[in-house]
């Protein structure tokens, strides 16, 4: 009888994790709060009214350090123009590092230039990783100035692509 309890319990169990559903484009964005580089809180929800990337990454991933030049990139052509509504745009970088030196030597190494980086420095257990269900680094999320979800994952430079889909978009509506 015991027995088939337990397995009762993990079938439920599974089924909860299946049906765990991941933010898709179209969602709004979690709000959340961690401590920057500084040691000062920083939520997402001061940096609305901006277009915002929330980029997972971690010092130790190579893929996420191969992305940073596009992302630089992306952050010094974007991060005074402007979009309909938008005060132009930003990066959130949510680090899932474990050690404080690695991180922020990272920033340095790869010009990560903006202002906005957080970590609890829990690695995999970082609780904005989880309220995101982000299993795999880099991952990244693009919002717009409400916070929705507009894009997921942009790689290289679909995300300057996407930026300018969103000024000509918001273009057409200055015009309509």
């Amino acid at each position: 009888m015991k027995k088939h309890l337990y397995i009762i319990l993990l079938l439920c169990f599974v089924q909860q994790l299946s049906t765990a559903q991941k933010l898709q484009v179209g969602d709004l964005a979690p709000d959340f709060t961690q401590q920057s580089v500084n040691g000062q809180d920083l939520s997402l929800s001061s940096l609305k009214g901006q277009i915002v990337l929330i980029d997972f990454w971690a010092s130790w991933c190579a893929p996420c350090r191969k992305e940073s030049p596009y992302l630089v990139d992306a952050y010094k052509k974007y991060k005074n123009q402007n979009f309909a509504g938008a005060e132009g745009f930003t990066i959130l970088s949510v680090s899932l590092d474990v050690k404080k030196d690695a991180w922020l030597q990272a920033i340095e190494e790869d010009g990560l230039l903006w202002p906005h980086h957080v970590s609890d420095l829990k690695g995999w257990r970082n609780e904005v990783a989880k309220a995101y269900k982000v299993k795999s680094v880099p991952a990244s999320f693009l919002l717009d100035e409400t916070g929705k979800i507009v894009a997921t994952n942009l790689r290289g430079h679909d995300l300057e692509k996407r930026l300018k889909k969103l000024q000509r978009r918001n273009w057409y509506k200055f015009w309509l």
